[in-house]
C-alpha cells in the first residue's frame, strides 16, 4: 500500500503541487495513524505565513516547518467521502466497512480526486481520470426523474465518481456542473473552460415519509434563514425529488472558474475523526481567532445556533459548518448549509454541538453571551444588541413560513419554540 500522498491546491487557474503527506511508525485504526506533512519549498518560500486558501488550513500557515502528528492532519478527513458516498466508493472498490487503516487511506487515494473547497490528493485525481469514461450531458428532468439513462451512466462511472469526494452525509448526491450547452454533466467530466454553474444535487433517499418532508422542507428553510438576515447563498430548487444546491466554493468569474478553500469546524478546531466534538465556545474562540471580522463571524454562528434550536435543526454536527478561505486574505463562515427540519428524521437525531455548561434544554443566552464575550474579547453589548435584532423576525416567522413552502404540520410543530426562542432572546 502506498504509505505518501501529494496535495494540490488549485489557484490562478492551475493546480500546484504543495505539500506531501505521509504516513509514520504504526499503523493504527483509522486516522489514528502518525503523519509528517510539509508544505513543497518552494510553495512554503512564495506564501510564508499564509492561513488563508493559499494554505492548507487555517491551523497549518505556510512555512518550511513540516506538521508532525499521531494521527491524520484533519483536513484529510474532510476531503474523505462519508455516508452513502463512502458506502458506494467501498463498494467499487471491493472492501468492506472497516474501522482499520486499511479502508481509510486506500479511500482518501481513490476517494479525493474532487472534493469540495480547492485541495485534492493528486493520486486519487490520477486514479479518478482513469474511470472518466465517456462524457455526456443531462437535462435538469432527466437528473431528477433519475431516468434510465442518466442512471445508467452514473452506474458506469459508479456514483462514488460522482457524489463521494468531500461530500457527506446520508442522501445520495452528485456534483454536476452545467455546460455551456444549458445540459448537467458529472463535474469531474467537463473542462472548466466550458462551466457555467456547479452543483451539488441531493435525491431522495427510500420511501420513508420523515425522510421526503425533510428534502422537501429544505429550500423553505433556506428561505427561513434568509429571512432571519443569516449568511446565505442562491436559492435551492426542489424539481420533483431532487434538490439543486448552488455550490458556493466556486464561482466562474470572466470565463475562468475559481476554487475557494473551504475546512470545516471540525478541521478548525483539530478535531480527529467523527466522534470528536467541540463545543459551540471552542468554535467561537477559533473563529474570533482567525476570522477577518471577528465580531460579525461570533454573531453569525451564534445567530445560526439560535435558528437551529428555533426551528428542529437538530444535526449540528462539526461537518455541518464550515469556514470559507479567499485568496485575497478573507476568512468567514461559508454560507449556511444542510439547513432542514432534521428533528423529522425517524432515527432520532440529538443535538451533537452544545454550549459549555449552559445548554441543558436550553441555553441561557445571557451566560452565553457572557462567556462568548469573554473569550473572544468581543463587546457584550454589541452581541446583545445583534442577537435582540432577531425577536422580530422570529415573532414574524410563524406567519412568513407558508409563503415560502413550509409545509404546515412543520410550521404548526414548531411555532411555540420559534415564540420560546423570540421571548429567550428578548431577556437579553
Amino acid at each position: 500500500m502506498k504509505e505518501n500522498c501529494v496535495v494540490e491546491l488549485f489557484s490562478e487557474g492551475r493546480w500546484a503541487e504543495v505539500a506531501s503527506v505521509s504516513l509514520l511508525g504504526k499503523q493504527e485504526a483509522g486516522w489514528k495513524a502518525g503523519t509528517f506533512c510539509g508544505y513543497a519549498a518552494e510553495w512554503a518560500m512564495a506564501h510564508p505565513g499564509a492561513r488563508d486558501a493559499w494554505a492548507l488550513s487555517s491551523s497549518f500557515p505556510v512555512s518550511l516547518e513540516p506538521l508532525e502528528l499521531p494521527h491524520w492532519p484533519v483536513f484529510l478527513i474532510d476531503m474523505l467521502p462519508q455516508g452513502y458516498g463512502r458506502r458506494e466508493l467501498l463498494r467499487r472498490l471491493n472492501r468492506a466497512e472497516t474501522q482499520d487503516l486499511a479502508g481509510d487511506w486506500p479511500l482518501l487515494l481513490a476517494g479525493a480526486g474532487n472534493p469540495i473547497g480547492h485541495l485534492r490528493i493528486k493520486e486519487a485525481a490520477a486514479w479518478l481520470a482513469r474511470q472518466k469514461g465517456p462524457q455526456q450531458g443531462f437535462t435538469d428532468d432527466e437528473v431528477a426523474l433519475r431516468s434510465e439513462e442518466f442512471i445508467e451512466y452514473l452506474s458506469g462511472h459508479g456514483l462514488f465518481v460522482a457524489g463521494s469526494s468531500g461530500v457527506q452525509g446520508e442522501w445520495p448526491k452528485v456534483l454536476l456542473t452545467r455546460c455551456s450547452d444549458g445540459l448537467l454533466y458529472l463535474d469531474h467530466t467537463l473542462p472548466d473552460a466550458q462551466a457555467v454553474a456547479h452543483f451539488i444535487v441531493k435525491f431522495g433517499r427510500g420511501p420513508n415519509p420523515a425522510l421526503a418532508s425533510i428534502l422537501r422542507n429544505e429550500a423553505p428553510y433556506m428561505e427561513l434563514a434568509r429571512f432571519l438576515r443569516l449568511r446565505v447563498h442562491a436559492s435551492l430548487r426542489l424539481v420533483r425529488q431532487a434538490l439543486f444546491i448552488p455550490r458556493f466554493d466556486r464561482f466562474v468569474e470572466n470565463g475562468i472558474v475559481v476554487r475557494l478553500a473551504q475546512e470545516s469546524i471540525a478541521t478548525l478546531t483539530g478535531k480527529v475523526g467523527f466522534e470528536q466534538l467541540p463545543t459551540h465556545n471552542e468554535v467561537c474562540r477559533r473563529l474570533a481567532a482567525v476570522a477577518t471580522n471577528p465580531l460579525e463571524e461570533v454573531l453569525e454562528y451564534l445567530k445560526r445556533d439560535v435558528a437551529n434550536l428555533a426551528l428542529g435543526n437538530k444535526d449540528n454536527h462539526a461537518r455541518n459548518t464550515a469556514v470559507q478561505r479567499c485568496f485575497d486574505g478573507h476568512i468567514a463562515l461559508t454560507p449556511l448549509y444542510d439547513f432542514a427540519p432534521m428533528y423529522m428524521h425517524p432515527d432520532g437525531i440529538a443535538r451533537c454541538i452544545r454550549w459549555e455548561g449552559k445548554d441543558g434544554s436550553a441555553p441561557d443566552w445571557n451566560q452565553v453571551v457572557d462567556a462568548v464575550a469573554e473569550d473572544c474579547r468581543l463587546d457584550r453589548t454589541a452581541l446583545a444588541q445583534e442577537l435582540k435584532a432577531m425577536v422580530a423576525p422570529l415573532r414574524e416567522l410563524p406567519m412568513y413560513a407558508p409563503t415560502v413552502g413550509v409545509e404546515e404540520r412543520v410550521v404548526t410543530y414548531l411555532t411555540p419554540s420559534i415564540i420560546g426562542m423570540a421571548e429567550a432572546l428578548a431577556k437579553l
